[in-house]
């Protein structure tokens, strides 16, 4: 069999698409939530819409699985970036001339639909463009990636944000995502075309049942690795994305434009944890056992606990915005190494006509809590008063209990061997 080296012409040209389309994405979904933050003053309507704005990102994760398993997935990319270039060109012709709450909700509703449909197609991309040995490698380059735009687009975007404000911000994204799917057209990813089964929708239900079915009942520690990764979304990560916007620009008493900035800066500095661990995942690949997960949940739960630690005991605002992006990008570096290695096993577990479904039954799962958490923490920030510190020590005491309860689940998991052999958790 030939060998397909990890950074092989295809592989390279999904990264370097993923690069300009998920720096595009990344400026879009700093400006956009942060524009509407700037003009109405409410965490509660903040935290709604990026609530809102998740629940058909749910929704087409599944349905992208299948279509990444039935349809060639570069065209899946082509079509989905041409797309959101014509999304926000749109925008901009309707901005300042309907109310903006609306056009927020509809516009971020759509963005996030298309990232559900997108991801699947890139993430069942990587099995088949390298070898079984290099999937984690490969992984944590398409994280890296992720994580390199989700640092440079925030810091890029809160300067353009608060010289210039948000026009040119949605030219460079539309110029992003023109560009990406330009590029896209030449990736060769193989592809063999399945029958469908009678109708679409029948089809459509028969490959749920069927990737359902291999998740709980053939391989049923991946919707086990699943709800614990949601348990991370849903007290940790929804935290940082509704606590740290809300308390930079409304409760640590910065000027209007250097908060702008400073949130910008915090979104990058918070993004590189999620490059180092992509880069940790990357050089540890072959030394992350299972075993080390529950430590990575518990360090998960020691750094959130260091915010709240800065929050109601340091003084001075620019001293608690240090320690408070400290603890939250040492947190991304470590439950990103825990998604890579939950990525990985579910990769090298799944059939590879069923790893687009599988995982974005997997993916959804995972992401069902972000919208609950996002609603909940924009609630809780609105009526918590000073007491902003209580959020982040609940949040640790809840993740600590979850990584002891579930470390005999993973002491008892064989870690996957680079051949794709794995006895059943």
């Amino acid at each position: 069999m030939q060998t397909k080296a990890i950074l092989s012409k295809d592989f390279i040209l999904v990264a370097i698409g993923q690069i300009i389309s998920l720096f595009g994405n990344q400026i879009l979904r700093y400006a956009l939530p942060l524009y509407l933050l700037n003009q109405t003053g409410s965490s509660v309507l903040f935290g709604t819409i990026l609530a809102s704005s998740f629940i058909p990102m749910l929704i087409l994760f599944p349905i992208g699985g299948i279509i990444a398993d039935r349809v060639n997935k570069r065209n899946i990319m082509v079509i989905l970036d041409f797309s959101t270039a014509l999304l926000i060109t749109l925008f901009c012709l309707m901005v300042g001339k309907i109310d903006v709450v609306p056009l927020m909700t509809i516009t971020m509703i759509i963005l996030y639909g298309i990232q559900g449909a997108y991801q699947p197609a890139v993430k069942a991309s990587v099995p088949i463009l390298v070898d079984t040995e290099n999937i984690m490698q490969a992984n944590s380059i398409v994280d890296l990636i992720s994580s390199l735009a989700g640092m440079v687009g925030p810091v890029i975007g809160g300067i353009l944000f608060s010289m210039v404000g948000l026009a040119p911000i949605l030219y460079v994204s539309i110029g992003c995502f023109f560009v990406a799917a330009v590029m896209e057209i030449f990736i060769h990813i193989p592809f063999e075309k399945r029958q469908a089964e009678g109708n679409i929708i029948i089809t459509g239900f028969n490959d749920l049942k069927e990737s359902f079915g291999f998740m709980f009942q053939e391989q049923p520690i991946l919707w086990k690795l699943s709800l614990i990764f949601a348990s991370i979304n849903l007290f940790l990560t929804s935290l940082v994305l509704i606590g740290v916007p809300v308390l930079i620009t409304q409760h640590l008493g910065f000027s209007p434009n250097t908060a702008n900035r400073l949130y910008g800066f915090a979104q990058g500095i918070i993004a590189a944890g999620c490059i180092l661990g992509g880069l940790l995942a990357g050089v540890f690949s072959k030394k992350l056992k299972s075993k080390t997960s529950p430590f990575l949940l518990m360090g998960c739960a020691l750094s959130i606990l260091l915010g709240g630690v800065a929050l109601q005991v340091l003084k001075g605002p620019m001293t608690i915005y240090t320690v408070l992006l400290m603890g939250c990008s040492l947190m991304l570096v470590l439950s990103t190494l825990f998604q890579i290695q939950v990525m990985t096993y579910l990769q090298i577990l799944t059939p590879k006509e069923l790893t687009g479904k599988v995982i974005s039954c997997v993916m959804c799962i995972c992401m069902c809590t972000n919208p609950l958490g996002q609603f909940l923490y924009g609630i809780v920030f609105d009526k918590i008063g000073s007491s902003t510190y209580l959020p982040f020590y609940t949040a640790a005491l809840i993740m600590l209990g979850i990584s002891v309860f579930t470390r005999p689940m993973f002491y008892g998991m064989d870690q996957p061997d680079l051949n794709g052999h794995q006895s059943r958790g």
